[in-house]
């Protein structure tokens, strides 16, 4: 099964917008014609105001997931909707932006993975149903078709659930839990697996998941009778590292992983579900053993990498698209606790979830350079630590 895709071929979050646009191009047949149409499109969509769910923490003052109107042209938000739900810190839009799903983390017993119903960005979601993990601290979600997964970090676990057609989760297939292999060196940080993200690359041969406390990854292919996925390899890495979120480049021939203890990036190339390490960069100078995210440009030209601890920010690189190596460009302090951030689809602001700060920073990304400026139209809510951009 070398070169099986999980479920079929990847949607681009943007084909909609295309062909919503080529619906309405219905008079207008000349090439002179198609050109007017064609910039005027491209005028709309990069000042169109697509949505954005914050999810955050709610052990303050926060009610749950905050939904805001955000102007790609300005930069600036509006806050249209607030939905109530518990320790949210990790929202998605479903594949076809129908509803929405977010993990409830609390640590307990009833964690859950929760439905919503996305009806639009002024009015506030409404909840479909919510089914237990079976594993502690769901921190991420990854779906592909009518299946979704969790990972659960205190679980050490990947737990599988099967989507309805009305798209409300059916009850856990399966949770897969891995054990500590003992190679690990941090008896603190890594006294257990786990699992910190699923993802796949943009064409789903496979899907992988990060482990924090094995120093590993793994890969997931589909089962026999295609109806799930089960471990197919496990790639370990420089012990200690730990593993904690991956992502891939657009064509799906090179991964960025960060790595939460020894704060680096880690490039690999991918071949149909294969990965090789080709090159290791320094993310956070301070060692603070906080790192968090990680993310590319829509171009494939640079990728930012988030620190927290220590000297708060974004490290910043230029990315070689031929080869996939990474150059240090930069570093962007930001307010404190920088943990999960998102890139615009018109590729010009990067907008930062700084946990501590109850702010959302945003920064314009030089489109020559990678390098990021504070605009200063900072989005105010309490303790966001995720953000989720949609596409209606």
């Amino acid at each position: 099964m070398g070169s099986t895709r999980i479920y079929g071929a990847h949607y681009a979050k943007e084909d909609f917008r295309i062909a919503l646009f080529l619906r309405n191009f219905t008079a207008t047949k000349t090439l002179t014609q198609w050109q007017y149409h064609s910039a005027h499109y491209q005028q709309w969509l990069c000042s169109t105001l697509p949505p954005r769910l914050v999810g955050t923490y709610t052990d303050t003052d926060s009610k749950g997931i905050y939904q805001y109107r955000f102007n790609q042209e300005s930069g600036t938000a509006e806050l249209t909707a607030v939905t109530p739900a518990r320790n949210p810190s990790f929202v998605i839009f479903s594949d076809n932006d129908d509803n929405v799903y977010a993990v409830d983390e609390s640590g307990t017993d009833d964690d859950a993975l929760a439905a919503f119903r996305y009806e639009g960005i002024d009015k506030p979601l409404t909840r479909i149903n919510a089914v237990a993990t079976g594993g502690k601290a769901p921190c991420n979600i990854f779906q592909t078709k009518n299946l979704i997964y969790t990972a659960n970090y205190t679980g050490g676990s990947i737990t599988e659930f099967r989507l309805a057609d009305d798209g409300s989760i059916k009850k856990a297939n399966k949770v897969m839990t891995f054990s500590l292999t003992g190679k690990a060196p941090d008896k603190t940080r890594q006294q257990s697996a786990h699992l910190h993200c699923v993802t796949a690359d943009h064409y789903e041969w496979r899907a992988f998941a990060c482990d924090l406390g094995n120093d590993c990854i793994y890969s997931l292919k589909p089962n026999a009778t295609c109806d799930g996925l089960e471990v197919d390899s496990t790639l370990y890495v420089a012990a200690g590292s730990g593993p904690r979120h991956l992502t891939f480049d657009d064509e799906g021939r090179y991964a960025y992983l960060i790595t939460e203890l020894s704060g680096e990036v880690m490039v690999f190339s991918h071949h149909e579900g294969k990965l090789t390490q080709i090159q290791t960069v320094t993310a956070d100078d301070r060692h603070a053993r906080g790192s968090a995210d990680i993310h590319l440009t829509p171009d494939g030209r640079f990728l930012y990498a988030s620190n927290r601890l220590q000297g708060d920010g974004i490290a910043i690189f230029s990315v070689d698209k031929e080869s996939g190596m990474l150059t240090r460009a930069g570093y962007q302090s930001t307010a404190r606790h920088p943990r999960n951030f998102a890139i615009t689809p018109n590729g010009r602001f990067l907008l930062c979830a700084c946990r501590d700060a109850d702010t959302i920073q945003v920064f314009a990304i030089d489109p020559d350079t990678g390098m990021l400026s504070d605009t200063g139209h900072d989005i105010h809510v309490p303790h966001p630590v995720c953000i989720a951009i949609g596409s209606k």
